[in-house]
């Protein structure tokens, strides 16, 4: 059978849309844009990334660092997992503060879990190389992994919204904001 080397046959889905949901928390504790997206996999571990609107992502910023320390007495580094109860594990609320990242223009944001559940790791690499929040924020560029309790993995999609709601919250800024000026 012949094929033509031209022809395009269907896109293959990426890694993350083949095997991960995407949840999105808009304006998170009430600041425009700072739009955080959850990964949620079947076996209920949830990824959490920054969404494609969040402004570390847009174009002229620059990441100066990137800090897992939230307070004096609280570091997420500092965060050990052990055994398969996950002994160890910090527990997050929604609001919890993962880490912060501080902008060369000054700019701070803190990014919060979004789902209750125990943290199972943080990303070490985004320290080391901060601009791989922006060049892969759904892959390589991860915040960090939660794991819901097995009691709550049904109810922690309840406060977000879908891939559609959260385009049509977009689309509904960017109106918005044309519609000012």
């Amino acid at each position: 059978m012949a094929t033509d080397p031209g022809a395009e046959g269907p896109a293959v889905p990426s890694l993350v849309d083949r095997y991960f949901t995407r949840w999105y928390k808009a304006d998170v504790k009430g600041k425009p844009c700072e739009d955080h997206c959850i990964l949620q996999h079947s076996n209920r571990i949830c990824v959490i990334t920054l969404a494609e609107s969040h402004p570390v992502l847009q174009s002229g910023k620059t990441i100066k660092s990137i800090s897992y320390q939230i307070s004096t007495n609280c570091s997420r580094l500092q965060n050990k997992v052990s055994g398969k109860f996950k002994r160890g594990a910090q527990f997050l609320t929604e609001l919890a503060p993962l880490c912060k990242i501080y902008c060369s223009d000054g700019e701070e944001y803190t990014i919060s879990s979004c789902v209750r559940g125990r943290l199972m790791e943080v990303n070490e690499n985004i320290l080391h190389k901060p601009s791989i929040l922006q060049e892969k924020p759904s892959t390589e560029g991860y915040i960090a992994v939660v794991l819901p309790k097995f009691e709550e993995s049904k109810s922690i999609t309840d406060g977000l919204l879908t891939q559609k709601q959260y385009e049509e919250v977009v689309v509904s800024r960017i109106t918005a904001t044309t519609a000012t000026s």
